[in-house]
């Protein structure tokens, strides 16, 4: 009987899709090293609610269990926990990069991202559903401070990783590629 591969979630931000900065590069690689890699398109900036991005997610829940990996970037950050928060089993891991929670002191993102990040989190459960959690902040993001991914940290029981000069590990930082994450999730197979 063939071993099952890992299954690695990869949630992009908003006004972001599967097919832009470093996922689309990312979902490759870990294919190529043997993980099953998801993608999905969440609606944004039409559409981008909490409920809806979990009415998309919803035909992946059977795929979450113990082994799971989740990868997420900016306002998927809080979609992630979201959805670790209800873990049947826990996770193996979750690498947040950008992620916050609370205002960011922009009306733009802080209106569209409000379901997601100025809700309720179930600390508790989100801790107890996943083994690892893994933050991941520049030092130099424009949109997302340093202090939002310490606070998160704070909250997850976990350090900050700071990768130096990454903006919002996006393509207008040049993240189109991300070998600095993909090392760290290739040990967990």
């Amino acid at each position: 009987m063939p071993e099952k591969k890992t299954t690695v979630f990869i949630f992009h931000g908003a006004y972001g899709s599967p097919e832009e900065n470093w996922i689309p590069w990312l979902k490759r690689e870990l294919k190529k090293a043997g993980f099953e890699a998801i993608a999905p398109r969440f609606p944004t900036p039409e559409g981008q609610e909490i409920d809806n991005w979990h009415r998309v997610f919803k035909k992946y829940e059977a795929m979450c269990g113990p082994g799971t990996i989740f990868v997420a970037h900016s306002v998927g950050v809080a979609f992630a926990l979201s959805i670790i928060e209800n873990m049947p089993a826990p996770a193996k891991a979750a690498y947040l990069v950008s992620g916050f929670r609370g205002t960011l002191g922009n009306p733009k993102f802080d209106d569209l991202n409000k379901s997601f990040t100025q809700r309720r989190f179930k600390w508790k459960e989100i801790m107890a559903n996943c083994e690892e959690f893994h933050v991941i902040a520049s030092d130099n993001d424009p949109y997302v401070p340093l202090k939002k991914a310490e606070e998160l940290a704070d909250m997850l029981d976990t350090k900050v990783e700071i990768v130096e000069g990454a903006g919002h590990f996006n393509a207008l930082a040049r993240y189109d590629r991300f070998e600095y994450l993909l090392d760290k999730i290739k040990k967990k197979k």
